[in-house]
This record gives structure tokens, sequence and C-alpha cells, in this order.
């Protein structure tokens, strides 16, 4: 455990960390949007497309990739599984006519009857009016929860701490799913905006403890509220990796997956970054 005279010493030094993830991560963002036009890799419920969903077992699905790579433009392949279990495959596709896909399948493996095979159509703009009012959510959840924050604690500098310390978690989660190569659902857009409400929470948490209580010492009651909000994460992380292995919904699996990534950001931006400035501000505060 770090003693109050080391952290008194080096606690600023903590803040390299967020700022160096949250600067690579504004630079992974502005490159793909660069390459792709947008901030995010879509899929089609959100870009609008074709869904194809196919009943079929003994297929290897890099190699089913391959194969339609050579035939269309803009195909992704994933593998429908009930518990380690292949039921069949999901081909997303963003211009791909359903009867040609069907039809190409079938060159492949056979007729398929009407059980096997199923396809869903989005369009494209009803794909983007979901995306802007996504997007609008989000945008709204944050100014509220802003205004609420500001509401709570009344100062100007651990109001602003809660909120970049939220910036935080959503920027460097969003470049990891950039890099990982997510394509992102309205499931997706929805794990952003859960994760935005858990990250102000334990900020909140860690600002309560540090500013309103009075008992104990700051580092300690610093500490008091590290233990409770780690604990509170590491619970998290564990129900939802158990929820990830054994779901078998690749929309929830999304959720989960963003989710986790976002978890273990907000371990740097609340502890190594939040903590540190309410600290800097309670001190000086002090006198």
């Amino acid at each position: 455990m770090i003693n109050e005279e080391f952290y008194k010493k080096h606690y600023k030094k903590f803040f390299v960390i967020p700022i160096l993830l949250l600067v690579i991560s504004l630079v992974v963002i502005y490159d793909f949007n660069s390459k792709t036009g947008d901030i995010v890799n879509k899929d089609v419920s959100l870009k609008g497309g074709l869904t194809a969903t196919v009943y079929i077992d003994n297929v290897d699905v890099l190699e089913l990739e391959e194969f339609l790579d050579g035939k269309f433009d803009d195909v992704l392949v994933r593998e429908l599984s009930t518990v380690g279990k292949l039921n069949g495959f999901i081909i997303e596709s963003g211009d791909v006519d359903d009867k040609k896909l069907k039809s190409v399948l079938e060159e492949k493996y056979g007729v398929f009857g009407s059980e096997d095979f199923s396809v869903e159509i989005t369009g494209s703009s009803l794909g983007e009016s979901f995306y802007k009012e996504m997007l609008k959510a989000i945008l709204f959840a944050f100014l509220f929860m802003a205004f609420v924050v500001f509401v709570a604690f009344r100062s100007f500098i651990p109001s602003i701490a809660v909120i970049f310390a939220a910036i935080l978690d959503l920027v460097i989660t969003l470049a990891i799913v950039d890099l990982v190569g997510i394509r992102i659902s309205t499931a997706g857009v929805a794990a952003f905006l859960l994760l935005l409400g858990y990250s102000i929470d334990t900020d909140v948490l860690l600002t309560t403890r540090m500013l309103k209580r009075k008992e104990g010492g700051l580092f300690e009651r610093m500490i008091g509220g590290v233990k409770t909000g780690l604990t509170m994460t590491v619970t998290t992380i564990v129900a939802l990796s158990v929820a990830f292995i054994f779901s078998n919904s690749l929309i929830l699996k999304q959720m989960f997956l963003i989710i986790l990534i976002g978890l273990f950001v907000d371990v740097i931006s609340t502890y190594f970054m939040n903590a540190g400035i309410l600290y800097w501000y309670s001190r000086r505060k002090d006198g």
C-alpha cells in the first residue's frame, strides 16, 4: 500500500499516464476518422444494410469470410454459437443483395431451407437516424450529469475533475474499440451510455469521501474511497466477464465487452487523475 509521504511527493506524476493515454487516443480517433469518415466503425444497425443468419454447422468462418470477400465488398462474418458449439454464422454487409448472397452461399453449401436462412434489412436513412438519436442521448445525458455534479458539489475544480474523468473514460474506450475493430451497433452505443453513468458514479463516490466527510485525514479518506470504488469495479468486472463468456447473444457480448474495457480505463482515470486532482485541491483549500 502506498504511504502518505510517498503519495504527497509523487502524486502529480500519476497524471502522466491518463494524459498520455488521452493524447494517444485522440490521435487514434483522428486517424480512424480520416480513413473512414467517422469516429466509429458502425454496423448495419447504424449505417443500414443486410444481416443474414444461416443455421448450418461445420463451417470455417475465416475461410467463408475470405470466400465472400472475393465476391462482395464490406462483408463481415461472425460465428453463431451456444456454449462453444457452432450453430451457424451471421453475415453483415452494407451493399449486398440478399438474393445474390443466398445464391452464392448455396453454390458453396447447397440449397437452404426457409428455416436455415433468414435476412433482416435496415434502410440507410433509418440506421443513420438511429445513430444520430443515440449520440444525442449520450450528449444530453452527459450535460444533465454535469449539471447534477455542479449542483451537488458547488465547487468548480472538483466538478470539472469528475467531468474530465468521464471524458477520459469515453475517449480512451472509444480509441480501444476502434483499434480492436469492433463494429458498433445500437447496443454498443447504449454501452457507452451505461459506461458514462458508471464513470460518474465512481468519481462522485471518491469526491464525496474526500471532500464532504470529515472523519480521518485527507489521505485516509482518499484510500477509503479508492478501496470502496475498486471493490465495486472488481465485482462488476467479474460479473460481466462471466456474462460475456456464457452469453449466446452477440449484442449482449458487444455491450459487455465495451463496458469491460471502460471499467479498466475508469480505474486509471478515477484513481490516477481524479484522486490526484482532489488531493491537490483539498490541500490547497485547507492551506
